[in-house]
């Protein structure tokens, strides 16, 4: 399938760390000819976005590096997705580096404010809010009106979860982000339809990044598990393939949606769940 995507771009966003599912997605589309934009945040910002759970302009250099070695082109933009100007100048980045904006993949999200419900203060819940559902919403806004005036149409894909479809404790912002953006991509999919871009979210179960050996930490202990390890045979145990998610399958799903092989596919919530998640 190798050449999918020559002559198109690619923006992923939270695609600046090491074994993210960000980077997992650009490396995909690069392989198959993309020219790729990595963008994140560069820099914490405030006490919601630490050094440890960001992408720095560094790691996201040498990603955009690694890309290269491909054969195609890649750039680098630091991007806020809570805030609108920035997202539009990532765009426009896309646009004036790369010659086009083809594909859009919203993959910046906050998944390590974890708490009990009642502990849960109103920044904690704005900070989930504002970026993996507003986030979201300028990123695909920005998208499609460089889609629009291209005249080409184009592919977005919103990075959604397993949270999209059931809930999840310790999770409230977390799983009501991603059920908005079920919403979202159903709306958006109707009245971007006539453009010919096609709206799609993918819907992974657990995958062990960085961020999901943070999650495995935190939920062995709140289960009560007596290993990290246990609490992930538990996990397996209940997945129908025997395993959780690997970021390769997410990038994999992510490739499909944006390929002309989905031409047909808009609206849509994929799971990606070894089938855990069966509906």
């Amino acid at each position: 399938m190798a050449g999918r995507f020559e002559g198109k771009t690619a923006v992923v966003t939270g695609s600046g760390r090491r074994g993210g599912l960000g980077e997992a997605i650009a490396r995909r589309l690069a392989q198959e000819g993309a020219a790729v934009v990595v963008s994140d945040l560069g820099r914490p910002v405030d006490p919601s976005t630490p050094a440890g759970m960001i992408g720095g302009t560094e790691e996201m250099e040498a990603i955009a590096a690694d890309l290269r070695q491909y054969g195609g082109s890649a750039s680098t933009q630091p991007c806020d997705v809570r805030r609108w100007e920035e997202v539009r100048a990532l765009a426009d980045h896309a646009k004036a580096t790369h010659g086009s904006l083809d594909i859009w993949v919203n993959n910046a999200g906050i998944g390590y404010i974890m708490k009990p419900l009642m502990d849960v203060r109103p920044e904690d819940w704005s900070a989930v809010i504002d970026v993996n559902l507003t986030g979201a919403f300028f990123g695909l806004k920005a998208a499609a009106e460089v889609m629009i005036a291209q005249g080409k149409g184009g592919r977005i894909v919103n990075i959604a979860s397993q949270a999209a479809k059931s809930g999840f404790p310790h999770a409230q912002a977390y799983t009501a982000s991603k059920h908005g953006l079920v919403g979202l991509t159903r709306s958006a999919a109707i009245e971007l339809g006539a453009h010919q871009i096609t709206v799609n979210n993918v819907c992974p179960n657990h995958v062990t990044t960085g961020l999901g050996a943070w999650q495995n930490e935190y939920f062995a202990k709140v289960t009560g598990a007596a290993s990290v390890e246990a609490y992930l045979a538990a996990m397996a145990a209940r997945i129908p393939l025997g395993r959780p998610g690997k970021a390769e399958d997410t990038a994999d799903a992510v490739a499909f949606l944006c390929s002309d092989d989905a031409k047909y596919i808009t609206a849509e919530s994929l799971n990606v769940s070894g089938g855990e998640e069966p509906h």
